[in-house]
């Protein structure tokens, strides 16, 4: 394998970068520029606003959200193969009905400041926002049940959590953090709405994908659905408890925080149409503080 020929190296090493495969999405994707460069962008893509005054082209890279599930579900084919062999599923019928579920991860990277460096002025804390393919399953025609073809074994290991964008941003900085992942939601939304047209095995396959936010910790969650910081006395980030609650009934939540309440909420903050005190205001909005961007989902890894 090492002591091949420059150029069939080159070629292996290209085969595994987002942007080599061809696949089609109908319908075709809302939101998702056809012109960029499919590769390595910058992160700002499809964004227009200008963020702060930290030059745009040395805060965020990124590859393109679906040509990196393109390059993540190629790099899973033979198990998607052994899978549908294993089951005993014809392979050439089974060109639709593809679910693949993902685990979407973000989290702060610390502080990376350069020591001695004379680079670009750029904040001193990173980023990391990436995904992993849990699982892929298949609804055979005529069947009820999808059956699990694939099933990530170790889905917290850094091997199977493929990177889609790194950034200079401090994870506290709610409107940089929301500019630099805000085309990333973008082009998620976008994909909930499609199919992805693939060829896996020699064969077009049809996929749909699913989305959950499980790879955020509290203080992540929080800043994603513009909820005050862990010290607020509102402590949790699925329901409306104040530590007071939460200390005298530790059994009886209810799931009642959810991403559209979170953005009413927000509103009523930004307008007051009550002209309420802050702290009656505050006690409206049970904690919301800015407007949340992507959707968490409270579902359990």
């Amino acid at each position: 394998q090492i002591f091949q020929p420059l150029h069939s190296l080159r070629s292996a090493e290209k085969e595994l970068l987002p942007g080599y495969h061809q696949f089609e999405w109908q319908p075709a994707l809302k939101n998702v520029s056809s012109s960029w460069d499919v590769g390595i962008l910058d992160g700002l893509s499809g964004w227009t606003s200008y963020v702060d005054d930290v030059p745009a082209e040395t805060i965020a890279r990124r590859f393109r959200y679906d040509v990196a599930l393109v390059s993540a579900l190629k790099d899973l084919e033979e198990d998607i193969m052994d899978g549908l062999r294993v089951r005993g599923l014809d392979d050439s019928t089974c060109t639709s009905g593809f679910t693949v579920v993902i685990k979407e991860s973000c989290d702060g990277m610390g502080d990376v400041s350069e020591k001695h460096g004379s680079g670009p002025a750029v904040p001193e804390k990173a980023v990391r926002f990436s995904f992993t393919i849990m699982s892929i399953s298949i609804r055979a025609d005529g069947e009820e049940d999808a059956v699990t073809i694939f099933q990530e074994q170790k889905p917290n290991s850094e091997l199977s959590c493929r990177p889609l964008c790194l950034m200079f941003v401090d994870e506290s900085d709610h409107e940089t953090l929301t500019a630099i992942l805000g085309p990333v939601v973008a082009e998620r939304k976008a994909m909930l709405e499609s199919r992805l047209i693939l060829s896996v095995g020699g064969l077009l396959r049809s996929f749909r994908f699913f989305f959950r936010g499980t790879g955020y910790d509290e203080k992540m969650v929080r800043e994603m659905e513009g909820l005050e910081a862990s010290g607020s006395m509102y402590v949790c980030t699925l329901c409306d408890s104040t530590r007071a609650e939460a200390s005298q009934n530790m059994v009886l939540h209810s799931i009642t925080r959810c991403h559209s309440e979170n953005l009413e909420r927000y509103e009523i903050w930004r307008t007051n149409p009550f002209s309420e005190t802050a702290e009656e205001l505050r006690d409206r909005v049970k904690g919301v503080s800015a407007k949340p961007f992507m959707e968490t989902q409270p579902t359990l890894d």
